[in-house]
């Protein structure tokens, strides 16, 4: 069964989605237009944007966007095979971070940019459960650009919840969400305009 949340985003300022061992909060306008506006024209040029290749079923394949990884000089992170290892937070960067950190009284030190530049780049469901991350992170997400769905999945039960993100929103995922959910954007064959997708987190030094 999928259940789907995007009719609650038209009269609401903040949203608790009704998942099951999850901790997830969604901010549909989180940033006004003109800011949203604003950060997705100055971060397609400010940041350093590549094409990774992670391990999947053994081969080294092209992942399906464009990313960047920004932080703290320690926050070396790692996943499906790939390393990456930081540069330092641009001034849009750290604006974002000093806004999520004072609004949601939690420490972000790092951010996953990852950059959709049509409807065929997408994130395969996953769960942001890697060691450095900690027991039980927060994860705040920010989407400018182009609104696309994202899906949830129960890991044991299966249930599946579909949220529509959109253009100067956050969606927060904390608590037991990443030990209980898988989580990812599908392709679309829609015609679609470019998203940017910045998901900062925290990783203790060592």
């Amino acid at each position: 069964m999928q259940s789907s949340f995007n009719s609650l985003t038209s009269n609401n300022e903040v949203i608790a989605l009704p998942l099951e061992h999850g901790d997830v909060t969604y901010y549909p306008r989180w940033l006004s237009n003109f800011k949203a506006d604003d950060y997705l024209n100055v971060l397609q040029s400010e940041l350093k944007w590549r094409q990774d290749n992670i391990k999947l079923f053994g081969k080294s394949v092209p992942i399906p966007r464009l990313q960047a990884w920004y932080g703290d000089t320690h926050c070396v992170y790692s996943y499906s095979g790939l390393k990456l290892v930081p540069q330092a937070f641009t001034p849009s960067l750290a604006a974002l971070a000093n806004k999520l950190q004072t609004q949601l009284n939690a420490s972000f030190n790092c951010v996953l940019c990852n950059w959709y530049r049509d409807g065929q780049d997408s994130m395969s469901m996953h769960a942001d459960d890697e060691p450095e991350l900690g027991f039980r992170p927060v994860i705040a997400s920010v989407t400018l650009g182009e609104a696309r769905n994202f899906d949830f999945k129960h890991k044991m039960s299966g249930e599946k919840y579909r949220l529509c993100l959109e253009h100067g929103s956050l969606l927060v995922m904390a608590g037991d969400t990443q030990r209980n959910y898988l989580h990812g954007i599908s392709k679309t064959k829609r015609l679609v305009a470019p998203r940017i997708n910045l998901t900062y987190r925290y990783i203790a030094p060592t």
